[in-house]
């Protein structure tokens, strides 16, 4: 089978004319700043979670960092997180001033593992951030129990997970404050953008208090106790995002048909983890379409697949990095093997094109084109 012309790209938001004319609108009117829109989207987004606020910021980073602060998060405290994540999550700990304390995940489900968890706490642990990674829900129960049990605050990295239910539930209901992203490839996209949701009033004013002033603030001299990061969305940003969350059940519905696309022509890839979803989770939408390797596979002959990929214009990419590898966090003494969990997924893990606009053609050359290549690097069959 021979690929399109075009190169596969990994991501393709899913704009149509509803988008384009709440832009139009926009930009049509005396004011793109942050407004009347993005109140409205602030609403309208607290509504669909059946949370009572939210909170709009530039950026999922951004959104963490004032969280963070808003609990009083800050220098001398550690905050637990999961090192199998983006960046930007441990980032905001560290801009906080806090300390980032890693726990290994759970090999399944790629998400923390709450008896690592606990075995993390100490008397400086102020804040435990768990995510849903690739839209998988955490176990939200459990966590919940040991923030109790230790009086800890429980944050939700909803980043990578909207529309996603854990018992029931839509995630981004079960930290004391959640955060969600807008930014590419994410299904609500926006380009870039954040919400950060909470049903405590007090934190909420803490949130608007440290992300910007208000325009009827603007000729005082003594309004507030804190200096603000003007970290205020602007209502071009809002007119895409309340276009998009009014379409997110049809983006969501869509991104499914392309998930049982890839599913039914990856049945005959063998040595390759099936797809996992926990027994509390009621529905998971994938944030990309992740290829999980068998143990055979090494890092290396999984970087050879990428590249492989690539040549074969298909924009293919590693999910994430182990992040106590990275430099900031290596300085502070990780080594490689602290987390052997993490390092056996994120080795191995293979993050595909993942988006409404490709065709059952591409899908199915994507997944011959990672057949091949593994079979070029010569793992052979893996086993789990």
């Amino acid at each position: 089978m021979e690929a399109d012309e075009a190169f596969i790209s990994l991501s393709d938001p899913d704009v149509t004319s509803a988008e384009l004319a709440a832009v139009e609108a926009l930009l049509c009117s005396p004011r793109i700043s942050n407004g009347p829109v993005t109140e409205a989207f602030e609403q309208a987004f607290a509504a669909y979670l059946g949370r009572n606020y939210a909170v709009a910021v530039p950026s999922g980073t951004l959104g963490l960092l004032l969280a963070l602060k808003a609990l009083g998060i800050g220098p001398g405290q550690e905050v637990i997180a999961s090192p199998y994540s983006m960046r930007e999550t441990v980032h905001a700990i560290r801009l906080a001033g806090a300390r980032a304390v890693f726990a290994d995940i759970d090999y399944w489900s790629g998400a923390l593992a709450p008896a690592k968890v606990e075995e993390r706490i100490t008397p400086s642990t102020g804040a435990i951030i768990a995510g849903n990674p690739n839209g998988h829900p955490a176990p939200w129960s459990e966590l919940r129990a040991i923030a109790q049990r230790h009086q800890l605050r429980l944050l939700e990295d909803s980043t990578e997970a909207i529309g996603s239910r854990y018992k029931g539930e839509l995630v981004g209901r079960f930290g004391d404050i959640a955060v969600f992203d807008f930014a590419q490839p994410l299904a609500l996209s926006c380009g870039e953008g954040a919400m950060v949701v909470s049903d405590d009033i007090e934190v909420v004013l803490d949130l608007r208090r440290h992300r910007t002033h208000r325009l009827d603030e603007r000729s005082s001299v003594v309004v507030g106790s804190v200096a603000p990061y003007q970290a205020g969305m602007s209502d071009l940003t809002a007119a895409l995002g309340l276009a998009q969350l009014k379409r997110l059940d049809d983006i969501l519905e869509r991104r499914r048909l392309i998930e049982q696309l890839y599913n039914t022509h990856m049945q005959s890839f063998e040595g390759i983890k099936p797809p996992y979803i926990g027994p509390d989770v009621t529905e998971v939408n994938w944030f990309i379409y992740l290829v999980h390797l068998g143990t055979r596979f090494s890092r290396s002959s999984r970087d050879a697949i990428v590249d492989d990929l690539r040549l074969a214009q298909i924009d293919a990419a590693v999910y994430c990095h182990p992040l106590y590898l990275q430099r900031q966090y290596f300085d502070l003494g990780y080594r490689r093997g602290d987390f052997l969990v993490t390092e056996k997924i994120a080795d191995r893990a293979v993050a595909l094109p993942f988006h409404s606009h490709l065709t059952s053609n591409q899908i199915e050359f994507i997944v011959e084109t990672i057949k091949d290549a593994s079979i070029n690097v010569g793992a052979g069959a893996a086993i789990y």
